[in-house]
This record gives structure tokens, sequence and C-alpha cells, in this order.
């Protein structure tokens, strides 16, 4: 049993491009292997921007599990899954809106930022006020302990932690808690039991953060408890009640700035991007006719390899001695600005054929695609239905 459960998920509203790569996937086929983890396409979400244009979130959803799967996220090692398709998030967003004060919603620091990018669109809209209590449940429902996030999106975690924190607090407190906790310490066994209480004690009465550790890691490891029992005891542990929704922490990544084709970061926004299975053609013509050195205005002047686009693109793809012949030519005129960018095109191109040697595979018979969200979707509401039965019961909606 993994000890982390991770969550990530992508809108789908175009074609991923080598940002997509560096700045996450790159990181998802990393982790895959060392946590268990689930990655959706997030298409509610885009619906809160492109409610009015859906054929592109349409067209948009199945070109993008092809590319996650070209960059070497691998089913056999992670759950795939479409949002949509786990009514039950909905749901969670719905039962979670009842308690969620408005004036949390408006204080997100996204809210006003996206309002003001996107001046163009009518956002003034529930779905785009509420998209942070959206993203809450997509991570309270599967139960994640871990988000993989950049810095600009920690003020969410910190608010769906919040959100936990007060469903938590309402609805945690179930009649004969105490009992049930006291009869969940027996099932621990006599002597894991004993030490639980003693750690138990000691955290309360004297504040020992260690001790609080020490039960929590004795309690990860029972076998024999019921997810309620187990979530019974983390609360009993702290002096709270019942913990039905976890508290997920930010994971953050280390900000993997992809740079475009004009030398600003690479954005569908700025029109500098390089699809991460472009033919190699389109690549090699656009790298070719990138802007350069301003000051190279012929091949005899010397340019400085800082002030040029090409060169943020050398300390991605090139070698030191690629680096160190390009520093030297630039300097010196030696090279041109064509053979400054050859290397680069021969790296963009060598990281981009298996992307889609693992592309075509799939491109061949779509049905496989089909099959892999199917099969994620399946794991993903067996556990998204395990939280929401203890949501139910917790706020008196179980009726039998």
């Amino acid at each position: 049993m993994f000890a982390d459960r991770v969550l990530s998920g992508m809108r789908p509203t175009g074609s991923l491009h080598l940002g997509h790569y560096h700045g996450v996937l790159k990181n998802w086929v990393k982790m895959q292997h060392e946590m268990e983890c689930l990655f959706f396409v997030a298409d509610w979400h885009a619906l809160t921007t492109h409610y009015d244009t859906p054929q592109v979130i349409e067209q948009s959803v199945w070109d993008m599990v092809i590319d996650w799967l070209a960059a070497g996220v691998d089913p056999a090692h992670a759950t795939l899954f479409i949002q949509s398709r786990v009514p039950e998030h909905a749901e969670l967003h719905l039962l979670l809106s009842m308690i969620t004060p408005l004036g949390w919603l408006e204080r997100m620091p996204t809210y006003k930022d996206q309002q003001e990018k996107l001046s163009g669109k009518d956002l003034s809209t529930y779905g785009f006020l509420g998209y942070p209590l959206l993203q809450s449940a997509d991570i309270l429902i599967y139960r994640a302990t871990q988000v993989p996030v950049g810095e600009d999106q920690v003020p969410h975690i910190e608010f769906t932690r919040e959100i936990a924190r007060r469903f938590n607090h309402i609805y945690g407190r179930e009649i004969g808690f105490e009992e049930k906790a006291e009869s969940a310490v027996k099932k621990m066994g006599s002597k894991k039991g004993r030490l639980y209480s003693e750690l138990r004690t000691k955290y309360q009465e004297q504040g020992d953060d260690e001790a609080l550790l020490a039960a929590k890691a004795l309690l990860d490891e029972q076998q024999n408890l019921s997810h309620g029992d187990r979530e019974r005891l983390f609360g009993y542990l702290e002096g709270s009640g019942k913990m039905i929704l976890s508290e997920p922490q930010s994971m953050l990544t280390a900000a993997s700035r992809m740079p475009g084709l004009d030398g600003q970061k690479m954005s569908k926004s700025y029109g500098n991007t390089i699809t991460m299975r472009e033919d190699e053609d389109s690549v090699s013509k656009k790298i070719r006719t990138m802007p350069t050195d301003p000051a190279r205005i012929r091949r005899t002047d010397p340019g400085t390899p800082e002030k040029c686009p090409v060169w943020q693109l050398h300390q991605v793809y090139s070698s030191d001695d690629v680096k160190n012949w390009v520093q030297q030519g630039c300097t010196s005129a030696g090279i041109g600005c064509i053979e400054c960018k050859q290397p680069v095109i021969q790296g963009v191109l060598d990281e981009q054929r298996p992307m889609r040697e693992r592309a075509q595979y799939y491109l061949d018979d779509p049905t496989l695609v089909k099959n892999i969200i199917a099969d994620g979707c399946e794991k993903a509401r067996e556990l998204a239905r395990d939280t929401m039965r203890d949501v139910r019961e917790a706020m008196g909606l179980s009726y039998s």
C-alpha cells in the first residue's frame, strides 16, 4: 500500500506543447513509479472559461490523453480518468458549497487575476467563482495526500485544507464517538493499542509533536482497521472528532520554465509554442526562423548569447560542450545563427521521436485509449464512492 496518494489534473484546452512536457508531464512520469498517482482530464474546469466553445474541449480530451501516454505516463502505474465521468466530484462540490463562506471564494488571488487576464470573456458566473471549490472536491474525494502545484496554486491547496477542516469540525461529531474510538483501539491488539494510547496521552498532555507523528505512523501501518475506524483514531489522537476528509499537502514542483520561440515562457497565448508531437519539418522551420540577437545583423557581426532566445533553448537541450561552442562561436562571429540553431533542432527532434512512436501505437487503434480511460474511471469511481459514503453518512443523507 502506498503511503502517499498524488492527484493532478490538466484542463483540455488545446494541443499540449513542450512547456507542458517539461513543466508537468516529466514530473508525472517520475512520480508514477514512486507513489500512487491519479491523473485526470479536468473537462468541467475547462468549461469555467470555455463554456461557450465546448467543441474545443471535446476535440482536446482524447488528444491530451494521447499526449500523456506519448510522454511516458503509464496506465500500468497510474490511474488516468476524465473528471466528468466520475459524477461524485459534482456531488461533493455541491455538498461542500453548503458550508463554504462566499468570502473565502472571493478572496482567492487567482479569481481577480484570471478575471483581468480574460477580460474579453464574461466570467461573472457561479462556475468561475466556485471553481476553486470544485478543485477542492477533486482532491478531497480521493483523500489525496499530495498535490503537485506551482507556487501560484499553493493558496488553492490551503483553501482545500480549510474546507476539509471546516467539514470535519461541523460533521465529525458523531454520536458515541469516544466509545467507537476506544473500541477501534482494542482492534489494534493489546500491544499496539497500549502504544497508541501512550502516544496520544503524550501529545495531548505535553504537546509532544514527535509522539503525534509516531502515533500517525502507527495508524498508517494498521491493516486490520476499517477506513472509518482509522479516521476515528486520527481524530481521537488530536482531540477532535472523526476526520472524514483528510487535509492534502502542497507538493511544490520545481518551476521548470520552458522558453518559447520568442524567449518568453512557452504559452499558447503568446503563439510561441512547439507542440509535443509536431511534424519534424514544422519544428525545424520554426526554430530556423526564430529571432536572434538583434546586434547580429550580418554573419560577421559578433553577438551576445544571453540576448538571444535560441541561447535559452540551448540551456534545455545542449551539452556543456555545445554551449561552450556556441559561446565562443557567437561572441567571435565564428559561427552563424543557422549553425547555432542546428543542435537545438536536433535536440528537440530527438526528444520528440519516442513521443511520436508511443503516440502512433494509440493513434493506430483509438479503442486502446478509450479502454485505458474506462478502466481508470472505474478505479477512480470506486475510491470516490467510498468517500461519498462517509460524507453522506456524516451529513445525515444516508437514508435506510
